[in-house]
């Protein structure tokens, strides 16, 4: 496997960016890290940005982490084509990629601690979307 990702953080999702690009790397994937590099403050929306670029002109997924993931998920979805969502749970990473086809998982170092955090990205990252009537609603707010 050689599935290619994405990996972004400000400084507040930084230290869970490390643990996640060292547990997915070991797994396997080609894991491509845009920064941030320290916990220096820094705006998330520069790395939402340069990892969604990436994601689009790859057709491949990316993970964005922060202190809670909402700003990071906000500051992606402003992007056209971009389906982030922000995942607090396994039932969310499944179905996210099943059901909305996201392309970037969003994560908060703040509120999901490591361990669960490597089984969501790793869960997002293996899900397949189930396309059909999942397909018809993802175009209709592609479109809009």
């Amino acid at each position: 496997m050689s599935k290619k990702v994405f990996i972004g953080a400000d400084h507040g999702g930084f230290s869970l960016k490390v643990v996640i690009v060292e547990y997915l790397t070991k797994k396997g994937y080609d894991v491509e890290d845009l920064g941030c590099y320290s916990t220096e403050s820094t705006d998330y929306p520069m790395y939402a940005e340069k990892v969604c670029a990436k994601v689009l002109e790859e057709d491949a997924l990316g993970i964005l982490i922060c202190g809670t993931g909402i700003g990071m998920s906000m500051a992606a979805n402003r992007i056209p084509g971009i389906r982030a969502a922000l995942a607090t749970n396994e039932f969310h990473a499944r179905l996210t990629r099943q059901h909305n086809n996201a392309n970037v998982l969003c994560l908060g170092e703040r509120v999901t601690g490591p361990g669960v955090a490597v089984n969501l990205a790793e869960l997002f990252l293996e899900t397949e979307f189930e396309g059909g009537r999942h397909q018809r609603r993802i175009d209709q707010f592609d479109k809009a």
